[in-house]
């Protein structure tokens, strides 16, 4: 189902792009998956005219079959031509979205952009446990990746330490400073579905003594480039209903 034109520049060379993403179950709305999400929320941050089209995964119609044989969305097409590896899709439209017309979205610190990377991995394997003894375990290696990033928002970078050297906690608003990047982009949706999950199936809240990724979250969800891409609570929990466990008290 086509969204509809996301008007941004109006340059007679702009290039056409059409982002094909997860349609949502009853097939009017954007679905769960971050992958498709991470793409949309960078062409949003890009200011980048493009469509949206989403894709019924249960009835996908034979034209989008014959464009990407055997993908699943996301895939872009980019005057034309198709591109289908998340990765290397995002690599493509930083390269040729770039300055002056659009801006950078690439990182200055590497870290910002591996840290947090065990988060969905720890997640996964702490909700798809039904067994209660295994379950403090999960939940406290689950925990320890939040900590983890906790303790990178609250850590100085060099460009806030080059502006106060007295500084001892951030105040920054996202991964690498005061501006969304690709590394947010990545994690943010990962996040969403972390939140929404982990409080259903296990009535687990992000801790409130993690204030940097208290205020990282608080901050993304101002951003109608990450609040308006976020598919609907309920559509994440459809996506894992089928995986997640509630635990077995029998």
């Amino acid at each position: 189902m086509q969204r509809g034109l996301m008007d941004r520049k109006t340059a007679a060379d702009t290039p056409e792009i059409e982002l094909f993403v997860k349609a949502s179950s009853d097939a009017e709305s954007v679905g769960n998956c971050p992958f498709c999400q991470r793409l949309f929320m960078i062409l949003w941050l890009k200011g980048a005219n493009f469509k949206i089209t989403t894709v019924d995964m249960k009835q996908p119609q034979p034209s989008l079959k014959a464009l990407a044989p055997g993908s699943q969305p996301p895939f872009l097409l980019y005057n034309g031509d198709v591109k289908t590896d998340t990765n290397k899709i995002e690599e493509f439209l930083e390269e040729n979205l770039a300055p002056p017309q659009y801006p950078k979205l690439c990182c200055r610190y590497k870290e910002s952009t591996s840290i947090g990377e065990d988060i969905f991995r720890k997640f996964s394997a702490y909700i798809k446990n039904p067994n209660p003894v295994l379950n403090e375990m999960l939940e406290k290696k689950f925990l320890s990746t939040l900590v983890k990033l906790n303790m990178y928002f609250d850590t100085p970078l060099l460009h806030e330490l080059d502006h106060n050297p007295n500084a001892t906690e951030s105040c920054r608003p996202y991964l690498d400073g005061d501006s969304l990047t690709l590394a947010d982009c990545n994690l943010l949706p990962k996040l969403n579905i972390v939140k929404v999950v982990c409080k259903k199936y296990r009535n687990f809240d992000i801790p409130a003594e993690l204030k940097g990724l208290k205020r990282y979250l608080d901050n993304a969800y101002k951003r109608d480039e990450f609040r308006f891409t976020c598919p609907n609570d309920s559509e994440i929990l459809i996506a894992y209903q089928s995986v997640a466990k509630y635990l077995n008290t029998k």
